[in-house]
């Protein structure tokens, strides 16, 4: 085979599907965020509306400060796996903090939220005694791998279904492991899940609950917890799993949950045990993001305001958006060739950049801009960004949403 000519050709085909991922070439600066430079073509400075920093916490002099100064203490990686040389303190002190966060006996690290979802959820499904996993029909590719991995029987239930749920657990019998796997939030749709029932559900079968808070940690409840500590349901739910780089700013993913739980997860899981750990510095940066949003509103309510005015800005110009009660914004498109095209106007003419999502992301018919407006977009940004869509629904002749 000529595999050059196969690489070739298959890309071809994604580009003329108007699926193929250009990435653009920017550089960070924590003065300036979400302002950044561009290294490409278009404005030498662009404004990101995509970032899933939520809370603009990677830019935070204290969060910045603790990786420095933790890096000029102890260097700069962790010199190897856990299980070897790579065990630090400030691994363990981190992992207190994530357990305390989410109100539970233990935490475990990974080194980033795919992993610890592949890694967990492939442990559960291979070890625990005719395992059935039961996963949300929109769960993240991270967790249908780890699930794929785990050769465990599989029960795929409709979203946000918790009378589907219902059936389809007490179509097992009893005598079977049963793992409800599920996310907070959504993050193509931005939408969120009935946790209270579908713990209710999973407990009647007897089923352990895993919850992905990847979206919701940091962003919801008055420690940031997520989405569970919002709806008071922490303790209902047996496992939450997140990541430190999305509202923490950070780098990397855990498990929190029973004590036993993580050490089987330490003990049986390959995605931990042959995984170079976090470099110390960055399990101190995200210790202090942690610290801090367990006691600062300040960023979520400002975040939070800004997220209502985007809205308003669209809903008053008729710029198609799912509504949904998150801090997620996904403006349709429903085609990947213009999809792509708009975005590129937008980075060029406008200095707005934002990623289109294509399939394999979401389905084919459904391609959108998702917008997530931070604390540190000023009210002049937002405007600027309603104005630049609105010149293009009428340069374009899309159509708007009807209030």
């Amino acid at each position: 085979m000529d595999f050059e000519a196969e690489f070739g050709a298959q890309l071809e085909a994604l580009k003329a599907e108007g699926n193929y991922r250009i990435f653009a070439d920017l550089e960070r600066d924590c003065a300036s965020f979400p302002r950044v430079r561009n290294h490409g073509e278009g404005p030498a400075e662009v404004t990101v509306w995509c970032s899933n920093d939520y809370l603009g916490m990677g830019r935070h002099p204290k969060v910045v400060e603790a990786m420095a100064e933790t890096s000029r203490a102890c260097g700069t990686g962790a010199g190897g796996t856990r299980n070897i040389s790579g065990n630090a303190h400030h691994h363990v002190m981190l992992e207190r903090e994530l357990a305390d966060l989410h109100g539970k006996e233990d935490a475990l690290l990974f080194s980033s939220g795919y992993v610890s979802n592949w890694a967990t959820l492939s442990c559960l499904g291979a070890r625990l005694p005719g395992a059935v996993i039961f996963s949300d029909s929109l769960n993240h590719s991270s967790m249908i791998e780890g699930i794929r991995h785990s050769r465990a029987d599989k029960v795929i239930w409709r979203h946000n279904d918790p009378e589907d749920l219902d059936r389809k657990l007490a179509a097992v019998g009893p005598d079977r492991s049963k793992i409800v796997a599920f996310e907070s939030v959504y993050s193509m749709d931005g939408d969120i899940a009935p946790i209270a029932e579908i713990c209710e559900v999973a407990r009647k079968h007897g089923a352990l609950t895993y919850l992905d808070e990847v979206h919701g940690v940091g962003m919801y409840g008055p420690r940031g917890a997520g989405v569970a500590e919002r709806d008071g349901v922490m303790d209902r739910v047996d496992i939450i799993e997140g990541t430190l780089g999305k509202a923490f700013g950070c780098f990397g993913g855990y498990v929190s949950g029973s004590r036993a739980m993580c050490d089987f997860i330490r003990s049986f899981a390959s995605g931990f045990i042959f995984t170079t750990a976090l470099p110390p510095a960055v399990a101190a940066a995200a210790r202090v993001s942690v610290q801090h949003l367990k006691q600062s509103e300040t960023e979520r309510v400002r975040q939070r305001r800004q997220v209502a005015r985007l809205r308003a800005g669209l809903e008053a110009n008729g710029i198609p958006h799912l509504d949904n009660p998150s801090h997620i914004i996904p403006v349709m498109i429903g085609d990947p060739v213009k999809c792509r095209m708009i975005a590129d106007i937008l980075m060029t003419d406008w200095g707005v950049y934002v990623q289109p999502i294509n399939y394999p992301t979401v389905p084919k018919g459904t391609e959108r801009l998702r917008f997530t407006p931070g604390p540190f977009h000023s009210d002049a940004d937002i405007d600027h960004l309603v104005s630049a869509l609105n010149s293009l629904w009428s340069r374009c002749a899309l159509s708007r949403q009807v209030a």
